[in-house]
């Protein structure tokens, strides 16, 4: 079989190959033994007569084709390409070298936006589409009720609704909502739609006149509703002087660890880049818990930071069997409630909501952006600087500052601060934290003493572990919290612009909420 021609005949001569064995080396035809021949017989132009091309796969199996012709020269492959520039003719490697990026060239995203677009040149547009190119790319119709993020950012963290509370965060399933440099909820990746972040948003689907029925029942088991049992206490341990008020929500989570109860409580601590901006802990000592003792009148996220992944090492339990105590604004105890009456996967925020067993609501009127309270009207308007403050309270319509040593360095209406108050607040109408196991303010309580509004039975438990260690009576003054209560929710009617109704769904369409706000639907259907 070795003196056998392959031939392929075609006409005319000069217009296609024929394929050939190599009678002049003796060797068996096979795949690196063929080459290209014209009809004449000739070998095809630019094309090695050395038989290397003959296999037609190029230098994948290294035998080199396309590399060069005879004159050293890099051939065009019949195929049109050429064969790898670093590859040699054996199919070996190729010694690479790298070419250093040039300095200076590269865009600089320190000190500027990350997605501003430098040195382009005139002319070249090289924006990014906007989400309207949904619409060019499919035709295909949206079911109905689905809520993008798009549409959360445009009803609430556009619109300056935001309450800075972290439900959004901690209901993707997807984990595309973080947090941006605002402290502002914003979309990280791709969304889903899957409409959770706007359905549990208390500024936005939730609507928390319902929550509080739904989430207390008749028998004030798990949630809102008239109350169990009210007292005005304090705690008579010398580390009182650094809690706020009576130190109650400190002492009862001391007592919670202490008697195994839980494995760590979500609170809020100083943040260590920006003095009096809170930020979330998770305390898993009696001795962190009175270290943190005292208050922030900033949001920290608190349902945002429930990735139990980022406290694994304060925690002695698998993450799926940990118990924690969430201490939070009304907002923040309705948002977790929220999310915990529904079986759906909450991705890495999953073990931390599922993990959460008590809730103390703090009594609030109001919250305030850390950036305007702290950073302009104290500290640049009033002339206070943030690191003199040793503790900032609001008490009898005031906001008071003291420094490091107790001395009062500010004392003023609250009303002077409002404009540094999330304007969000102002639709709330949950002074007292219906939702919630305990609540605790210092409203109806004489000086020092703390007011305690006990609503559940786990909350009840809380009281009784701590209850001996504290000076409690009666509440002083049920009057007072009421009257407070009927402003908060009056200022809520006056902000609404939708129906405060506990019998309503207990979520609000998008399509309402639109409605009532005069919010654009589907605003990244425009380019949003």
């Amino acid at each position: 079989m070795t003196d056998r021609r392959y031939r392929r005949q075609v006409a005319p001569a000069d217009a296609a190959p024929e394929l050939v064995d190599d009678e002049r080396t003796g060797a068996t035809p096979g795949r690196g033994d063929l080459r290209l021949v014209t009809d004449g017989g000739e070998p095809m132009p630019g094309v090695p007569d050395d038989g290397t091309d003959g296999c037609g796969c190029g230098d994948s199996c290294g035998c080199g084709g396309g590399e060069s012709g005879r004159d050293g020269e890099r051939r065009a492959r019949p195929d049109g390409g050429t064969g790898a520039a670093n590859v040699e003719p054996d199919g070996t490697l190729k010694p690479i070298q790298f070419t250093e990026p040039a300095s200076g060239t590269s865009q600089d995203v320190e000190s500027g936006p990350p997605d501003e677009r430098v040195g382009v040149p005139e002319g070249v547009d090289l924006d990014t589409p906007g989400y309207g190119i949904r619409a060019e790319m499919s035709d295909i119709e949206e079911p109905d009720g689905k809520t993008w993020f798009m549409e959360l950012d445009e009803a609430v963290i556009q619109a300056d609704r935001c309450i800075q509370c972290g439900t959004c965060v901690a209901a993707c399933p997807s984990d595309s909502i973080g947090v941006g440099e605002d402290d502002l909820p914003e979309l990280v990746k791709m969304c889903t739609g899957c409409s959770l972040c706007w359905d549990v948003c208390p500024r936005g689907g939730l609507r928390y006149e319902r929550q509080w029925k739904i989430t207390g029942g008749d028998d004030n088991v798990s949630g809102a509703g008239d109350p169990i049992t009210e007292f005005s206490a304090k705690v008579e341990d010398d580390w009182r002087e650094n809690a706020q008020d009576g130190g109650l929500v400190t002492s009862v989570l001391c007592h919670l660890l202490e008697a195994g109860e839980i494995d760590g409580a979500l609170i809020a601590t100083e943040s260590d880049d920006a003095e009096w901006k809170a930020e979330s802990f998770l305390a898993t000592t009696p001795a962190e818990c009175i270290e943190n003792a005292g208050s922030f009148y900033n949001q920290t996220l608190a349902l945002g930071n429930l990735d139990l992944e980022r406290w694994a090492h304060k925690l002695d339990v698998p993450l799926a069997d940990a118990s924690l105590a969430l201490v939070g604004t009304p907002c923040e105890i309705e948002g977790i409630r929220a999310l915990q009456d529904f079986d759906w996967d909450y991705a890495a925020q999953e073990d931390g909501v599922r993990a959460v067993d008590y809730t103390i609501a703090l009594m609030c009127t109001k919250n305030f952006n850390y950036y305007s309270l702290v950073g302009e009207l104290i500290e640049e308007e009033r002339g206070i600087d943030r690191s003199d403050i040793g503790k900032m309270d609001v008490l009898h319509g005031k906001l008071m500052v003291y420094g490091e040593d107790g001395e009062m360095l500010l004392e003023e209406d609250v009303e002077a601060f409002h404009d540094a108050a999330l304007k969000g607040c102002d639709e709330c109408a949950d002074f007292t934290g219906y939702c919630a196991d305990l609540t605790v303010g210092s409203v109806g309580s004489s000086d020092e003493y703390s007011s305690v509004i006990v609503r559940t039975e786990r909350g009840l438990r809380a009281w009784e572990l701590t209850e001996p260690d504290l000076d409690y009576h009666d509440l002083e003054d049920r009057s007072a919290i009421g009257k407070l209560q009927g402003w908060d929710k009056k200022k809520a009617f006056d902000s609404l612009q939708r129906p405060f109704d506990p019998d309503a769904p207990r979520f609000i369409d998008y399509a309402d909420h639109a409605e009532n706000y005069g919010t654009t639907r589907a605003p990244h259907e425009s380019d949003h």
